[in-house]
């Protein structure tokens, strides 16, 4: 019968998947014989205890979550983040009207500051700051992925020149002809939240950021302090765009929301040179 679709398979597929889920169990089961043989060589087990961890925490345990996270976590927009290990991340908050550039201008103008790329110097440099409890105003995040990538770039204020809490806020660009649910268009997207110290991940174990679990209150603070710092900054909310809701996020902390989305307009702001923005302040 002519127009019918018949279902293909592909071994090259079949044999990624194979390898992908192989992967896994290796990685299980050298963490298991790194664990047992720690116990056999006494209190010298504990470099080997360390490295049990390092092996859990950044290799089988986010392996694991790959695997599993391609099977049951959607691959479209549902109002959240997710992390590299595929993890459901923090939630979009904020939406915005505007080129990259004018959301730059007004952030800084707010008292913002851009967060440095995550590199082998500045991820050394913020955990020395926080040992040491010395400022990093430009302190890196980490990457959380929307649309099938990590955020353009980020901005952040630091709380008491303590890099362990901050406001931090990530940016993505949407895709050309991309529309929210619903149908409003929009340009960027934007997730909102506050660290409040630093620990271990409930799910992979890993040293990052715990954040507030009333992500409301930093989203709203980002409005508020982008708004007034810049009167020509409109915003709008789309009220109940998604439902209230308690969740948890990537790392494990606790977050709920009310579900209100607001845009923030930055078309009418003026982007300014740096050197115009020096002499200014």
């Amino acid at each position: 019968m002519t127009g019918t679709r018949r279902r293909t398979y592909s071994l090259g597929i079949a044999v990624d998947w194979f390898f992908f889920v192989f992967a896994g169990f290796a990685a299980v089961w050298l963490a298991y014989l790194s664990f047992t043989e720690s116990f056999r060589v006494g209190w010298w087990g504990l470099p080997f205890f360390i490295g049990f961890w390092v092996l859990l925490a950044y290799l089988v345990l986010p392996r694991l979550h790959r695997i599993l996270t391609t099977v049951y976590v959607p691959d479209y927009f549902i109002g959240r983040t997710r992390t590299s290990d595929g993890l459901l991340g923090d939630p979009v908050n904020l939406a915005l009207l505007g080129q990259g550039a004018q959301i730059e201008q007004a952030m800084r103008r707010a008292g913002w500051t851009k967060a440095d790329p995550v590199t082998l110097a500045s991820s050394w440099r913020i955990i020395t700051s926080t040992l040491r409890r010395r400022s990093y105003h430009e302190a890196p995040v980490s990457p959380l992925f929307l649309f099938g990538r990590q955020q353009d770039f980020a901005y952040q204020q630091e709380v008491d020149g303590n890099p362990a809490q901050r406001h931090h806020v990530r940016f993505w660009r949407c895709p050309d002809g991309w529309l929210l649910p619903g149908g409003t268009r929009v340009d960027w997207l934007a997730a909102g939240t506050f660290d409040t110290r630093v620990g271990l991940s409930l799910f992979t174990l890993q040293v990052t950021h715990k954040i507030d679990a009333d992500t409301d209150v930093e989203r709203d603070h980002i409005v508020r302090t982008v708004s007034e710092a810049d009167p020509r900054v409109r915003v709008d909310v789309i009220a109940d765009f998604a439902t209230g809701y308690h969740a948890r996020n990537g790392g494990g902390d606790s977050i709920r929301t009310d579900g209100d989305l607001p845009i923030i307009d930055v078309r009418a702001v003026t982007v300014a040179h740096p050197a115009d923005e020096e002499v200014r302040s």
